[in-house]
């Protein structure tokens, strides 16, 4: 285990903005990430494969500014070979995120993930990390559509067939994320505030409750409230109000529920 030390090395001037503040916490949380025997490969990709290039930008700023190594050498130690690529890549690489999609490069993207996976023996990784990471959420949604169109199946088993490990993991973290991210975000929720009976004695993940109601408050708090319901049949509010309590709980529930504050 490591010893125990602060993990910024100063505090945020109260003049600091949100998106500075942000990008300080995320930091915060890949150094924890990196701490101890082993690394937390899941928090790793949720964060990366989760912020704009821009907010990548700021975060490998604040690392760089409130730890002892920066980033881009923090992350070659803790993991392997082609999901290093794909996160270090991720952290590179600026890629649009608008709504308007190439019909003529998604296609030719489908079939280039085509022949350089499934045609082949062997993975060409370097064609998924370029992709995966140079494309915007709304070209990836639809290269899974188009594949499913030319292939018969969908992109992301394809992904399942013929990769492995956290390189799998992360390329469809990517991809669950451009597709449907309520969906994607509505199952982290419900794994926070349900955790495994086998953990004895274990309470919801507040850490990771908190960071996803208060980073998808303004964005897609809605769609993901709507997928949770679906897939529980009970509302987040309810399960929220359900299981924590006090000044955190209203606090919680006031950016779910806006209106009824």
């Amino acid at each position: 285990m490591s010893t125990a030390h602060p993990e910024v090395k100063a505090a945020p001037a109260e003049s600091d903005p949100p998106e500075i503040t942000k990008a300080r916490n995320d930091a915060a949380r890949l150094h924890r990430a990196f701490e101890g025997k082993g690394c937390d490969e899941a928090t790793i990709v949720s964060i990366l494969a989760n912020r704009s290039a821009a907010e990548r930008a700021l975060i490998r700023k604040e690392y760089n500014n409130n730890f002892s190594e920066d980033l881009d050498k923090a992350l070659p130690k803790e993991l392997g070979t082609g999901d290093l690529k794909l996160l270090l890549a991720y952290v590179d690489t600026t890629r649009s995120e608008g709504p308007e999609v190439d019909a003529k490069i998604v296609e030719k993207d489908a079939k280039e993930l085509y022949k350089d996976g499934e045609e082949r023996l062997g993975t060409n990784e370097a064609t998924f990390i370029r992709i995966f990471t140079e494309r915007s959420s709304a070209h990836l949604a639809e290269i899974n559509s188009v594949y499913r169109r030319l292939y018969g199946h969908s992109l992301k088993k394809a992904v399942k067939k013929d990769t492995s490990g956290k390189f799998e993991f992360a390329l469809l973290t990517i991809l669950q994320c451009a597709e449907n991210p309520g969906k994607y975000y509505a199952k982290a929720l419900y794994k926070a505030l349900n955790p495994l009976i086998a953990i004895a004695g274990a309470g919801i993940d507040k850490r990771k409750l908190t960071r996803i109601i208060v980073s998808r408050a303004e964005i897609d708090i809605e769609q993901t409230k709507a997928e949770y319901e679906k897939k529980n049949k009970k509302s987040l509010s309810d399960d929220v109000h359900s299981k924590t309590s006090g000044n955190y709980r209203s606090f919680l529930v006031s950016l779910l529920e806006p209106n009824h504050r």
